[in-house]
């Protein structure tokens, strides 16, 4: 049968088909019609062929009425499904990071696998890159990053590929992954190339680390692991920079000693923290060196130790102190340590190892202090306890060779010694004590050896040139030992120590004049009150002023 132009069922037909797409665009932006009728006189005016339709049977009504209830039922069904879907997807979601909170890696593996396959979501492909990262399967979480299309567009992809490369130990492909980018000596970066990337790890409320300090961290240790250490200094400066809050990156700076004192302050001035972080910035003050003057220093420390928020009962809030923190402590501990009260160090460190013993910083000032005392049963005790929990990190066998060493055996101190630093080679202590085990024994080259190895790796530290002039003086090579005292003058200038070396220097040199200069300076830069250790200085400077016949001063 042929329909003709003015045939009611063409026109219709024609109306529904040509707007076809259009209705769709109609539900989904203006609302969902009430009735199929509804639908059917809003598909009638976007009818193409404008014609005047003749009055309509009501069959054709019903006709049409039951084929419009139809398509709307199954849409209904079709978003009722999509939605079930959803949310059993999120359940899944929620699965794998119930997994990862109770460690049970493989079935966080599996199921983000599955999510991921449901999705091809790029969050959900990252989700599952990071249950392999968790799960040490370093090498299939990069293939799976590196096969997706956005992992150099988005900051997140690219860091984790580079963190697991990181785990392959492969630096230079580490260092390519996280792109091209520069750093002045300051911890400015510039002349990046990323300026299309993306971040979109924005989903929770907590506050965050800046992304580009993560990388910048990472680059860093890229960097120490190739031993460019002036490259890794600068990108830890810029990870700091970036976000004070990347702790991480300050604490390679001051435990390797890769800053001096002056370089140390200027960063921590430099760094902009938020308001709420007041109390960090004085903390972080604490954790440089400390050689400022007693009372400079104790203040520091009673900042610290008041209410870092006040309370108010009406609204809940509450009180917030660190006084009894163990990180604070373990600073207080090496400020008397520095400052010559070995005691004093001892007990606190003794507290604080009843309550934290594995608390590795603190366990550290302790075996100094210690050593300091003689205490070498001590020192027994803490190394068998550190080889048994510890046994591949180099302080435990710096504490054994500490042992050995406060008993006089050198040549079993210097073993251990030695081996400390074959396990991490950027363990200060572990250097110092190889030299000063060979200086015992009056084996200057091999000491002096071992002090330039440390003065190379921690450019920061002054006491290996301070090592150095000391050898120098006991060769009677005053003028070479002057040169390392004022050198490491130069990178501590407030550390009482250099003076006094220098005053010794000077008098040997009879330059009596100048040492008492230097002695003089020595005691204007102790921290504390005189103590014990000040009592050659005191001596030294009274000889100096016989030497000059100011009796009345000697």
């Amino acid at each position: 049968m042929v329909l003709g132009i003015s045939d009611p069922t063409l026109v219709i037909l024609m109306a529904v088909e040509g707007t076809r797409h259009r209705s769709h665009y109609s539900l989904t932006q203006h609302g969902r019609p009430n009735t199929a009728s509804d639908l059917f006189y809003r598909l009638v005016p976007l009818c193409p062929v404008r014609l005047s339709l003749p009055k309509l049977p009501k069959s054709f009504f019903s006709l049409y009425k039951h084929w419009f209830n139809l398509y709307l039922s199954q849409t209904n069904q079709t978003l009722i499904e999509s939605k079930m879907r959803e949310e059993e997807i999120e359940k899944l979601r929620g699965v794998v990071r119930d997994c990862v909170s109770k460690h049970l890696y493989s079935s966080a593996i599996f199921f983000a696998d599955k999510v991921a396959a449901f999705t091809s979501d790029p969050a959900d492909i990252y989700m599952q890159a990071q249950a392999l990262f968790l799960g040490r399967h370093y090498r299939r979480a990069f293939h799976l990053l590196n096969a997706s299309q956005i992992v150099l567009r988005d900051l997140r992809f690219r860091y984790l590929a580079a963190k697991c490369l990181e785990e392959l130990k492969e630096w230079d492909q580490c260092l390519l992954m996280l792109g091209d980018a520069k750093v002045d000596e300051h911890g400015n970066v510039y002349d990046t190339k990323d300026c299309n990337v993306m971040y979109l790890d924005k989903d929770g409320e907590d506050r965050e680390i800046n992304i580009s300090s993560a990388i910048c961290f990472l680059r860093g240790k890229a960097y120490e692991a190739l031993e460019n250490r002036a490259q890794a200094r600068q990108w830890y400066k810029a990870a700091v920079k970036a976000d004070p809050l990347c702790y991480e990156a300050l604490e390679c700076l001051i435990e390797n000693h890769m800053l001096t004192c002056e370089e140390e302050t200027s960063l921590l001035s430099s760094l902009q923290f938020a308001p709420e972080d007041g109390w960090l910035s004085s903390f972080y003050s604490c954790l440089i060196k400390k050689y400022d003057k007693e009372n400079v220093v104790e203040a520091k420390f009673r900042e610290l130790e008041k209410e870092s928020c006040s309370t108010n009962p009406s609204d809940g809030s509450v009180m917030c102190t660190l006084k009894n923190n163990t990180d604070l402590l373990a600073c207080k501990a090496e400020y008397y340590h520095q400052c010559g009260e070995y005691q004093k160090c001892f007990e606190l460190t003794s507290v604080l190892l009843e309550k934290d013993p594995f608390h590795l910083k603190c366990t550290l000032v302790h075996l100094a202090a210690a050593m300091e005392l003689g205490h070498s049963n001590e020192l027994y005790l803490m190394a068998c306890n550190l080889v048994k929990d510890y046994p591949q990190k180099a302080l435990s066998w710096f504490a054994v060779g500490c042992y050995y060493y406060c008993i006089r055996k050198y040549d079993q101190s210097r073993r251990y010694f030695s081996k400390a630093t074959n396990l991490d080679g950027t363990f200060p202590p572990a250097w110092i004590g190889f030299g000063n085990a060979y200086a015992a024994q009056e084996e200057g080259d091999q000491a002096m050896s071992a002090y330039r190895t440390a003065a190379r790796l921690f450019p920061g530290c002054h006491l290996p040139t301070l090592y150095i002039g000391m050898e120098y003086m006991r060769t009677h090579s005053f003028k070479l030992a002057e040169q390392f005292f004022m050198q490491a003058k130069s990178i501590c200038p407030s550390d009482p120590l250099v003076y006094n070396e220098l005053g010794v220097v000077a008098y040997h040199m009879k330059e009596y004049q100048k040492a008492v200069l230097w002695f003089e300076k020595t005691l204007a830069h102790i921290p504390s009150s005189l103590g014990e250790m000040w009592e050659p200085t005191v001596v030294n400077l009274a000889h100096a002023y016989r030497k000059l016949k100011y009796s009345i001063f000697a």
